[in-house]
């Protein structure tokens, strides 16, 4: 079932949407919470850290929520913090999930509370920044659950808040993010029956987007070693050029998408990001190494696709007596949003986005490993815009990007989001078929 954002404003009129005391107070006690919320973002921004090393940011989370009385719990995936929220009736149990992690990216944007942290990152010294926001995830989040424990008196239920570490992947040779929250029971009790999460973007600032189904693509990483013979570059016939080989490769795997897949179906992306082969001018090498990545919205396209990779690989280097040792790591499912809960969801993002509206986005190429937990249970993933106003998205820098901000006039669309998508799911969850 493929729904459009109408079909899903049309379906969510019978699903009702409640909130605990009046939504005037409601809207006065989020409010009042905006300035931490910023405070909080300047700081975490100001002190970034990379994954499985969130430790200052972890300390930050694990206080505030002790402070407001939740039954709080930490270590979990090396840095990962949950906190508990138990209203004083039994009811459903709802996740609300941020990241906490930052990026080995230099920051440039000259704002006064700017990143100076240096780390190391595979071997490499380099600036850490939050290039992507989720410095602003964590201050919504940690402001939402002041906002909930305020109203727990009157809550039927529990709210999980979940702080995930490394979800821009773990280091090498480590374990990290959802799935080894996941590993690590984060799920197992209280047992969740739906999660939301959400992510600053480039948009018009406090508009929320979402679509059902797919959202964002899996996320694979491939690596490819083809093996040749050395030998010296005066006389290739006495070995195999696996240089050769390997542009052969490059083109023949870049055309599957295009030629060999029906892309009507969904997007599929191969990218190659890294060759490395050869120390010398004048001699051939013994082997050459690939690695890129692979962006797939549907399973059965994704297996086909690395079938045929592998399959085009192995007989091109055999075709030239080379070989070649094809891997595949998963880095993300799709970020597969729920239609019957995006449905259920909508009046709660309209109530939260106000004038500022909620629109259909497009699928994204990007990846989330907030897709493990999709995996487990239904959830909706969602994004805020937070680009300055009235500035074309073709001047907004990315995220990622050394120069990428946050609007925070902003942010309180998504502490609105949090607060009423787990008080409206304690209130009235949807009956899943």
């Amino acid at each position: 079932m493929r729904l459009s954002l109408l079909s899903l404003i049309l379906l969510a009129c019978c699903y009702p949407s409640f909130a605990i005391g009046t939504e005037p107070e409601l809207t006065k006690n989020i409010q009042n919470v905006m300035p931490k919320v910023i405070a909080w973002r300047r700081d975490i921004h100001q002190h970034p850290e990379l994954s499985n090393r969130e430790f200052r940011t972890a300390a930050k989370v694990a206080a505030h929520l002790e402070k407001l009385g939740l039954e709080v719990r930490t270590g979990i995936a090396h840095t990962g913090v949950v906190g508990i929220l138990t209203g004083e009736r039994p009811g459903p149990v709802v996740a609300l999930r941020a990241d906490m992690d930052a990026l080995p990216v230099t920051e440039q944007t000259g704002l006064p509370f700017a990143s100076k942290v240096t780390s190391e990152f595979n071997g490499q010294q380099t600036g850490v920044m939050h290039a992507c926001g989720h410095d602003a995830h964590v201050a919504m989040l940690m402001g939402a659950a002041e906002v909930l424990s305020q109203q727990r008196a009157g809550l039927a239920g529990t709210v999980m808040f979940i702080f995930q570490p490394a979800e821009e992947g773990p280091p090498a040779g480590e374990e990290g993010g959802a799935k080894l929250m996941l590993a690590e029971g984060v799920f197992a009790s209280p047992t969740p029956t739906a999660i939301f999460g959400l992510h600053v973007w480039p948009g018009n600032p406090g508009q929320l987007q979402v679509k059902t189904e797919g959202i964002m693509a899996a996320a694979d990483s491939f690596q490819i070693t083809v093996k040749g013979k050395q030998v010296h570059g005066s006389s290739p016939w006495r070995g195999i050029d696996p240089i050769n080989v390997t542009g052969q490769l490059i083109n023949a795997i870049n055309l599957i998408p295009s030629r060999q897949l029906d892309v009507t179906q969904a997007p599929a992306v191969v990218s190659f990001g890294q060759v490395h082969g050869g120390i010398r001018w004048n001699i051939i090498p013994d082997d050459v190494s690939l690695e890129g990545t692979i962006r797939t919205f549907d399973h059965a396209m994704r297996e086909d696709l690395i079938a045929r990779m592998a399959h085009t690989s192995n007989h091109i280097a055999k075709a030239s007596g080379a070989e070649a040792d094809f891997h595949v790591h998963n880095f993300a499912a799709v970020t597969w949003n729920d239609p019957v809960l995006t449905a259920w969801a909508m009046p709660s993002l309209q109530w939260a986005a106000g004038d500022y509206g909620v629109a259909p986005i497009k699928p994204i190429t990007a990846a989330e490993d907030f897709s493990f937990y999709q995996q487990q249970i239904p959830g909706v993933f969602f994004f805020l815009g937070i680009s300055p106003p009235n500035t074309p998205i073709s001047d907004v820098p990315p995220n990622h990007s050394p120069m990428f901000d946050v609007n925070e006039d902003a942010l309180i669309t998504g502490v609105r989001a949090y607060t009423k998508l787990a008080l409206d799911y304690l209130a009235s969850p949807p009956e899943q078929k």
